[in-house]
């Protein structure tokens, strides 16, 4: 856990012209064809609702223009030779300027990506986005690159920097969005200033919560303006928030932002889903405006540990798609050698083992430490194709390891942490020449983290030391100590560096685990991928004899998805009803942090509908199998897995998306109109928001609206609609009720235009004003 600023942790665009009658698919924005900043454009009738994603928020009374993004299956258009996400993050600080080779607009490979993230903006003192002031020296908007090809200044935008060489591309490549990343390791509690000291300003933190854990509306909402604003002078296609972390687990994140995030972790996710609801709701305003759909994205922690804080992760139904941080599953922040991005589980996760978590009946032998397991865990709350899964071009690594295989999952404890860690006991991470992009600790030393770009590790590989090390402060003629032997767990999907001399072990990607994530990608319908970060890709140099950063995995990545199925646009696998009814669900009063275990939320069901629910309507609905299939109420609601897509271990992969559960009002209760039901749920690792629910009532299912399914209209109840039931009422049969009579359990009556059901004796009480609780059920309006 250390911090890093030149990584993510897990760590003016032009409006669309819609033309009637012509293919969505022939839809694009530009800033080549850029109209003036924030104008409006003429667009003839198009459906744009038609176009929403499945699942996916809309703003009341906004015609949002979805239609500019997407087409009318819901899913993304991002040009013909591209039928998934390959996105990749370009960093701020790979300037050149500081004596090492840059990576700069012009060496991206415009052609093979969909998507860039540009890193990182970050929340100012005045709780807006920004990246800091103008400035020769601003690598954003003032920088040059005087003599280097391909750096030359656009002159037709008013800034210059990183931003003018962005656009400057687009034009070429119209079909590349870009979106702001904001926060990151380093920026989410704070910001550098042009000197590079860091200001822990409290960022996400203090913009979106404030210090007694109430939503701060006011911090959200000029955040929310300024984002517009940003998007609109700088030409970018969306906002990519990178909040790390929005979760009760006390001590996550920047270990230096912890005096401000713990005490509000009790309000850091109400803040998130505050925060996340405010900025889609004002892009689409604007997109609704400017004649374009900004896209809201997010780097989604894949840590089991840090989700199980973030309740089920409500804000994914605001997001266009998810990139999850499928990374930094291990780290020199403890002791356990094992991959940093393990697609699968393989049944050996030492850090997993020692906690239990295999031998431990409740969680069903599933590894929680892979990014199969992660993209599980979204999966259970949004279509494939509206997350993608993240790639990491840089290594991790430990020095001294002891036992394992060739190093995997051995064990190198250590005591001697970097000062700012928060750490008393961790890894020894490897460092030196096998910890190249390094970062410094609080007292400038180097952190050892076994840090390297791919481009490194394929020339220790090989044996090879690039001529770029003196750059990193090595001395010319260096030479490697020991060799370092390329291994390869086909389970895991990932490769790995062992340097038996020297005991170390450097976990890597390279064109074998990247191509199998990319057909696993493929298989799986999933959206695409996401690659922290650009530059560490790698490509051979023959004149050199060495490799060097270039364009190798992200090639194999585009042309993976070339050919490919288009991905999976629908959440549910089974198809829903069409009608809904007004029936609300949430998952709620989750304990704080290292409480909420087992994980023990309220679900509260309200029936938002003009007609009574009866005893006996049934609720049904999916969650991830991401946990094991042993969730249960403990209030006596019978609920019971009627369907279960995967069922044992997860040792090379889960087998599909869902258990369905089924729950029954009991035959005494009914749900009137307005009124709540609580319901203690219990289940063990972590899902997202359960989703594809279905209300039956008098035999007929219902959708709900807070689904926000394609083929239903989200908001509207609907009408049930069948004589009988209980949007039909009938002729009041039963006899009326009269104070006097006495009635016993079952009798029926009729009052004020409903028919009433006793629960048990009674005399005097009047229908309608004893509660939910009390003698009277309400069976509907007759």
């Amino acid at each position: 856990m250390f911090p890093h600023r030149n990584r993510a942790r897990a760590q003016l665009t032009a409006a669309a012209t819609a033309v009637a009658g012509l293919l969505l698919g022939a839809l694009a924005t530009s800033p080549a064809q850029a109209a003036p900043v924030g104008a409006p454009t003429a667009q003839a009738a198009v459906d744009h609702s038609s176009c929403r994603p499945d699942g996916l928020y809309a703003t009341a009374g906004v015609d949002v223009p979805y239609c500019t993004v997407y087409d009318s299956a819901g899913r993304e258009r991002m040009g013909a030779d591209h039928q998934r996400r390959v996105i990749g993050y370009f960093t701020s600080w790979r300037t050149g300027k500081d004596g090492r080779d840059g990576y700069l607009a012009s060496d991206i490979p415009w052609d093979k990506v969909t998507h860039l993230n540009y890193a990182f903006a970050h929340v100012d003192q005045n709780n807006e986005l920004s990246v800091g002031p103008d400035s020769p020296g601003n690598p954003a908007t003032g920088m040059t690159w005087p003599g280097v090809e391909g750096a030359e200044m656009d002159p037709s935008f008013t800034y210059q920097g990183h931003f003018n060489l962005l656009n400057k591309f687009k034009k070429q490549h119209p079909d590349v969005k870009t979106l702001v990343s904001v926060g990151g390791w380093a920026e989410t509690g704070g910001y550098f200033e042009p000197g590079g000291d860091r200001v822990a300003s409290g960022g996400f933190y203090t913009m979106a919560t404030h210090a007694d854990g109430s939503v701060n509306h006011a911090g959200i909402e000029t955040f929310a303006d300024s984002a517009v604003e940003f998007l609109r002078a700088y030409g970018f296609n969306g906002v990519d928030i990178d909040y790390e972390y929005a979760t009760s687990m006390k001590d996550a994140g920047n270990p230096l932002d912890w005096h401000i995030a713990n005490p509000r972790r009790a309000g850091l996710n109400a803040g998130y889903a505050e925060l996340m609801k405010v900025l889609r709701e004002k892009l689409d305003r604007a997109g609704a405006a400017d004649g374009q759909h900004y896209l809201l994205t997010v780097a989604a922690p894949s840590s089991g540990y840090l989700l199980r804080g973030m309740e089920t992760y409500e804000t994914a139904k605001y997001l266009d798609y998810v990139n999850i941080m499928s990374y930094d599953l291990h780290g020199a922040w403890n002791e356990y050698a094992g991959p940093n991005a393990a697609l699968f589980d393989d049944g050996k996760d030492a850090e997993l083992a020692a906690a239990g978590v295999y031998g431990a009946s409740q969680y069903g032998g599933i590894g929680y430490l892979n990014a199969d397991w992660a993209y599980h865990y979204f999966r259970g709350s949004l279509p494939a194709g509206r997350i993608n899964i993240g790639l990491p071009y840089y290594t991790r690594g430990w020095k001294n390891v002891t036992g394992g295989t060739n190093g995997l999952w051995g064990k190198a404890p250590s005591a001697d942490c970097p000062a700012g860690s928060g750490l008393t006991t961790c890894g020894d991470g490897a460092s030196g020449i096998d910890n190249l992009w390094h970062d410094l600790d609080t007292e400038g030393k180097e952190s050892p983290a076994g840090s390297n770009p791919m481009w490194h590790a394929k020339n220790l590989e090989r044996g090879i030391v690039g001529d770029y090390v003196t750059q990193y402060g090595f001395p010319a003629g260096f030479e490697l100590t020991g060799s370092y032997a390329r291994h390869y767990d086909s389970t895991l999907t990932s490769p790995w560096l062992w340097n038996a001399r020297k005991k170390v072990f450097l976990s890597t990607e390279d064109e074998q685990s990247v191509r199998a994530k990319a057909q696993y990608v493929v298989d799986e319908g999933i959206g695409g991928t996401m690659m922290w970060e650009l530059a560490g890709d790698y490509a051979w140099n023959e004149a050199k004899g060495q490799y060097e950063p270039g364009e190798t995995l992200t090639t194999l990545l585009h042309e993976a998805f070339t050919d490919a199925s288009p991905y999976g646009a629908k959440r549910a696998t089974t198809d829903l009803p069409a009608e809904t009814i007004d029936v609300d669900v949430a998952f709620t009063d989750f304990p704080l942090g290292d409480s909420n275990y087992p994980i023990s939320p309220k679900l509260r069901i309200t029936n938002n509908a003009d007609v009574t629910l009866p005893g006996g309507t049934e609720f049904q609905f999916d969650y991830a199998t991401s946990a094991p299939g042993n969730a249960r109420d403990q209030s006596g609601f019978g609920s019971t897995i009627v369907r279960s897509d995967h069922t044992g271990n997860n040792i090379g992969g889960l087998d599909g998306p869902y258990h369905r559960v089924s729950l029954k009002l009991p035959g005494w209760q009914s749900l009137a109109p307005g009124a709540t039901v609580a319901v203690d749920f219990v289940y063990y690792l972590p899902v997202s928001t359960p989703s594809n629910w279905t209300v039956t009532v008098g035999g007929k299912p219902y959708a709900i609206p807070g689904d926000l399914a394609r083929g239903t209209a989200p908001g509207d109840p609907g009408d049930p609609g069948d004589p009988g039931d209980p949007g039909e009422p009938g002729p009041c049969t039963a006899p009326g009720w009269a104070s006097g009579e006495v009635y016993t359990g079952g009798d029926t009556v009729s009052w004020e235009g409903h028919t009433w059901r006793a629960k048990w004796w009674t005399q005097g009480d009047e229908p309608g004003t004893t509660g939910q609780w009390g003698v009277w059920e309400d069976l509907g309006a007759c």
